[in-house]
């Protein structure tokens, strides 16, 4: 009976979740295209008033300008930290078994990002819908349902609806759920995710009726040693997605050393896109037009793509550094479609040999330049199989994906989502295991029955007292509880028994406070050969508690059992 009440209100509640997510993906999406055309923003807005140049350059230049004064001012006093969420947040959580960000920062953060894109900033929209379905998904994860682990199912099924809702493309959001938010494959998780992924998809594709994200013509690949291309392509793409990663990382340091008010920074990246766009108006927004002509022979001439993929890439940078709330998938995309439109461009005119068109090698770069970003090769793979219906675009595309993230990783990370978590002080090399326990405190371990004395005890006391007991050392605290030293039982037999405990104390080697994780005191404790480390409030040196090694362990233990139950439990 219980193992049919888990699974039918784990069925009930991805329903839901992905119900809510696909709207409020959708509702995102509707209000960033109302802002867009609303502001000139959009291509077609800008047509329709195309005899008045001097409002489409004045909107060009003050309307990013402004929007990133509005929403820097938004999420630096609306916000608890400050800034705005992101998909990192997300996998914090759930890596970490830690709670999500409250409702308020969530709802503003999603909000700034919507007014950041409808304002032509150039940042993402699929990051910031992934983290409006985690933070609804959170929101089913507080319902008092009596099982187990929920929050990361839950967290799990929203992102998948989001994805799924936005690319029309139910496996994308599926796997994308399971390789960069969960990070782990079960039964347990898998089963709810695809029902909120389906639902997703239902919703996107059956009830709306949305278009997909681009349409593309390809009878295949041609010639076999095109694939030879595609992994030079792949490798290339690398390179661009290194530099495209370290310069946002850059100009976020950048932008904490200004000495200038979060509530402003947001509006210098917005007044550099203003002044870009002057020239070239595709690098405003999320680029759908650009993406989709990106893949028709010669749209662009060679210059132009040059051109826009290095505009996007420094204007990107700089809007997320500078603190637009957005994301990098989209970019990514169309930073990759550009490049490899370039790539395919200078092959088909240098090579001595024919090649299948431009489309292969466009769809390629952007999947290989997209993937490694985000760390999601095997979402970049079937996306473009659900997006194109191409088997051979598809293992085009995968070739490129594999070299790309082998060069990526060794030369930069999994994705900048984990250098991000892990400049926030959150090492997910260190697997789900070791995330867990580097946010697990051991002041939640320790022991707080323990022998203890006043330092000005004499050392003949104590020797009775530490007949009567099971321990073999003694914590020496002064009149206000501070920790002072440690005795043990050869400094009672072997000192004079009229000295004092504090002048006899000896200080611990290794002192831990509450906010020491369990991962940290594993380390600190691995050449300390006493019986327990004092645990001490970093506040004023009190004596809180000590964490024996058998402590440590136990807690390791237990999460460990605890995270290999969650993992393969059915339901």
């Amino acid at each position: 009976m219980q193992a049919l009440y888990r699974i039918t209100v784990l069925a009930l509640l991805s329903i839901a979740i992905g119900t809510l997510a696909s709207l409020a993906a959708i509702g995102f999406v509707e209000l960033v295209a109302w802002l867009n055309d609303l502001l000139l923003v959009a291509p077609r807005a800008r047509i329709v008033w195309e005899t008045r140049p001097l409002l489409i350059q004045g909107a060009t230049l003050l309307v990013p300008t402004l929007g990133g004064l509005v929403v820097g001012v938004m999420l630096s006093r609306l916000t608890s930290q400050g800034r705005g969420y992101t998909p990192p947040d997300a996998i914090l959580a759930v890596q970490t078994r830690t709670p999500m960000p409250s409702l308020r920062d969530g709802l503003v953060s999603s909000l700034a990002a919507a007014i950041s894109l409808g304002a032509g900033a150039s940042v993402g929209q699929y990051g910031p819908m992934a983290y409006l379905g985690a933070q609804i998904g959170a929101l089913g994860a507080r319902l008092n349902l009596g099982i187990a682990h929920l929050q990361g199912v839950a967290i799990g099924c929203g992102v998948a609806a989001a994805i799924s809702t936005a690319f029309n493309a139910p496996i994308t959001g599926l796997v994308f759920a399971h390789e960069v938010i969960l990070r782990h494959y079960s039964l347990r998780a898998f089963a709810p995710t695809t029902v909120a992924a389906a639902t997703g998809y239902v919703f996107a594709n059956v009830i709306f009726e949305r278009e997909p994200l681009f349409t593309v013509a390809f009878e295949g690949v041609e010639h076999s040693y095109e694939f030879l291309f595609f992994a030079v392509e792949g490798i290339l793409c690398a390179f661009v997605a290194i530099a495209f990663m370290r310069l946002i990382l850059s100009c976020g340091k950048l932008a904490g050393r200004l000495s200038l008010p979060f509530a402003l920074r947001p509006m210098l990246a917005g007044l550099a896109v203003g002044l870009v766009a002057l020239e070239l108006p595709e690098v405003m927004g999320i680029g759908y037009e650009t993406l989709r002509f990106a893949t028709i022979e010669g749209a662009f001439a060679g210059h132009e793509l040059a051109l826009l993929v290095v505009a996007k890439v420094v204007l990107t940078a700089l809007c997320l550094g500078f603190g637009f709330p957005g994301g990098v998938f989209s970019p990514s995309l169309l930073i990759g479609i550009l490049f490899g439109a370039l790539f395919g461009m200078i092959v088909a005119q240098f090579s001595p040999v024919d090649t299948s068109g431009i489309v292969v090698y466009a769809i390629c770069g952007m999947m290989a330049l997209t993937s490694p970003v985000i760390g999601a090769p095997l979402t970049t793979i079937i996306v473009v199989f659900e997006l194109t219906r191409s088997y051979a675009l598809t293992i085009a595309a995968m070739v490129s994906v594999v070299f790309a993230n082998l060069v990526t990783f060794r030369l930069f990370g999994r994705s900048i989502f984990d250098v991000q978590l892990l400049n926030r002080g959150c090492d997910l090399a260190l697997g789900r295991d070791g995330a867990i326990l580097s946010h697990t405190r051991v002041a939640d371990y320790m022991v707080t029955d323990f022998p203890r004395c006043d330092s000005r005890q004499r050392l003949g006391d104590l020797r009775e007292q530490l007949c009567r007991q099971d321990w073999d050392t003694i914590c020496v605290v002064d009149a206000d509880d501070r920790y002072l030293g440690t005795l043990t039982a050869r400094h009672l037999l072997q000192q004079d028994p009229e000295r004092t405990a504090g002048e006899a104390a000896v200080r611990s080697p290794i002192v831990f406070d509450e906010t020491t994780s369990v991962l940290a005191a594993m380390d600190g404790l691995v050449d300390f050969l006493g019986e327990a480390a004092p645990v001490v409030s970093s506040v004023d040196g009190r004596l809180i508690g000590v964490a024996p090694e058998g402590v440590v362990i136990s807690a390791y233990r237990d999460l460990s059992r605890e995270l290999r139950r969650e993992e393969n439990e059915a339901a």
